[in-house]
């Protein structure tokens, strides 16, 4: 077996078995190295003794990633939830705002939802006045969601206010810092797309081979 491919069969058995990653929940424990990195001293011991610290540096990029991606949520949807939005809400006004009108489904897809899920919201922005329904010109069975006159005025103050606020959590920060970051992310998601892309096309006998 792959040593990548053993890792990772590792690293699910120890999770899943590992009393001390199950109880791994809350904030991190944020520490400083000799060279002034922050790192996560809880997850960085756990992975030292399944990976040893080499590999344990490596798999912190995923943690750190996660948090971030919590964080961001967490820090867009306070901001919207003052405009009587959620987050999911908000993904669906910048869309039809950015790529006009779009069948329901079309969303759905975009945003790796359900079907159901994008009825609901597009059913509560309507109720608000935000979104409306009009006929599909491709399809005569099908809708698609438009967005208002209200709802384009709202989506843009919005926006303009959430990137002033971003903008003060990045302003002393060195740019050549965020560059790296920004690349490393972006390299990061190709990385995945390509791997999932992958596995979706490898066949029943190759994927129990891997």
């Amino acid at each position: 077996m792959p040593p990548t491919v053993m890792n990772q069969v590792m690293l699910k058995d120890f999770i899943m078995n590992n009393p001390r990653m199950k109880d791994f929940t809350g904030e991190p424990e944020v520490c400083t190295d000799v060279t002034g990195r922050l790192y996560d001293g809880r997850l960085r011991g756990v992975l030292e003794t399944l990976v040893g610290p080499e590999s344990a540096r490596r798999l912190e990029t995923f943690a750190a990633i996660r948090w971030l991606a919590s964080s961001t949520h967490r820090f867009m949807e306070r901001w919207v939830d003052k405009h009587g939005l959620s987050e999911g809400r908000m993904q669906v006004l910048m869309r039809l705002r950015h790529q006009g009108d779009q069948p329901l489904g079309v969303l759905a897809e975009a945003m790796h939802v359900s079907p159901r899920n994008i009825t609901g919201l597009v059913d509560h922005l309507e109720r608000s006045g935000l979104v409306t329904r009009v006929p599909d010109p491709e399809d005569r069975r099908s809708v698609r969601a438009h967005l208002t006159e209200q709802g384009h005025a709202l989506v843009d103050r919005i926006w303009r206010e959430f990137m002033q606020r971003s903008l003060v959590l990045l302003e002393d920060l060195p740019q050549e810092d965020l560059e790296v970051v920004r690349d490393t992310c972006l390299r990061l998601i190709k990385r995945i797309e390509s791997r999932l892309n992958q596995e979706a096309a490898a066949t029943p006998t190759q994927r129990s081979k891997t």
